[in-house]
């Protein structure tokens, strides 16, 4: 089977800086799933004893506390900083920046909309720094805004980091006609354009396309779905224990790409399996 990876993938820089965080802090405890990778998280249990929080309610004193990537709302940070623990913030700098533009355009009497999915959360850090919770409004299609009334005439508009920039397009390209001021804050970040790109490339030259990642991951679940557009055989899996030969029956070429938050040593591995066939 001939193999081939994908121009980019794998690791951001936003992943790459939580994880080495991560490690430095040696029996921390981060405030959610620091990464939407659970082989990635048991390997920070088991060699740095990086506990985990799901709630605020478990949260003890004189510990200290890790922000995960996709950063946390606003008020459960303000919560944090006024117990008696040590909080590094670990939110990926491309997160942080729409959480900065959504505070300032709603202060400055725009109302917000945000190209994202409600229940990530990421997306649930990011509407918190809204000045009127009324008037932050979240889609993931242009017929969502069909039922939305926005408080003014002025909108200014973000983006998950991990959306795809054609469906962004598509949103805004609705609301510029229907709205006297429409402000468009490009949030998608560089190695989500990269890595898409890089997968609608490679799917489209090859017989079978493995997408490493998460299942809960956002921009795994996207590049899945690019792929699958140019090339119908392809797959999502977490670890290299999810493939199933029966996909590679008949098939002479295989494209590997990876999510942000998929680790080298978990794409090597489906690498050295691939091969096998």
């Amino acid at each position: 089977m001939k193999v081939t990876l994908a121009s980019s993938y794998g690791f951001c820089f936003g992943v790459k800086r939580a994880i080495e965080i991560a490690e430095k802090n040696k029996n921390a405890a981060t405030m959610g799933p620091l990464i939407h990778n659970q082989s990635e998280i048991n390997r920070l249990k088991d060699n740095f004893n990086v506990g985990l929080y799901t709630s605020m309610d478990e949260v003890q004193e004189d510990k200290t506390i890790i922000i995960r990537t996709h950063g946390i709302p606003k008020n459960d940070l303000k919560e944090l900083r006024a117990k008696n623990t040590k909080v590094i913030n670990a939110t990926c700098p491309f997160v942080t920046t729409p959480q900065q533009i959504v505070k300032k355009m709603s202060k400055e009497g725009y109302s917000i909309l945000i190209f994202g999915d409600s229940d990530h959360p990421e997306v649930k850090g990011v509407q918190s720094y809204g000045e009127d919770q009324d008037d932050v409004h979240i889609v993931l299609e242009t017929e969502d805004l069909k039922n939305i009334r926005f408080k003014k005439d002025r909108i200014a508009t973000i983006a998950q980091t991990t959306k795809k920039k054609e469906k962004y397009l598509e949103i805004i390209n609705f609301l510029i006609p229907k709205y006297k001021e429409v402000r468009v804050f490009n949030t998608i970040c560089d190695a989500t354009f990269e890595n898409q790109d890089a997968a609608k490339e490679l799917s489209d030259k090859v017989d079978v396309m493995i997408v490493i990642g998460g299942k809960n991951s956002s921009n795994t679940k996207q590049l899945h779905s690019i792929c699958i557009e140019n090339c119908p055989d392809s797959y999502l899996i977490e670890t290299y224990e999810d493939l199933d030969l029966s996909w590679f029956n008949g098939k002479k070429s295989c494209g590997i790409t990876a999510g942000a938050s998929t680790p080298d040593w978990i794409i090597q591995a489906v690498v050295k399996e691939v091969e096998k066939i």
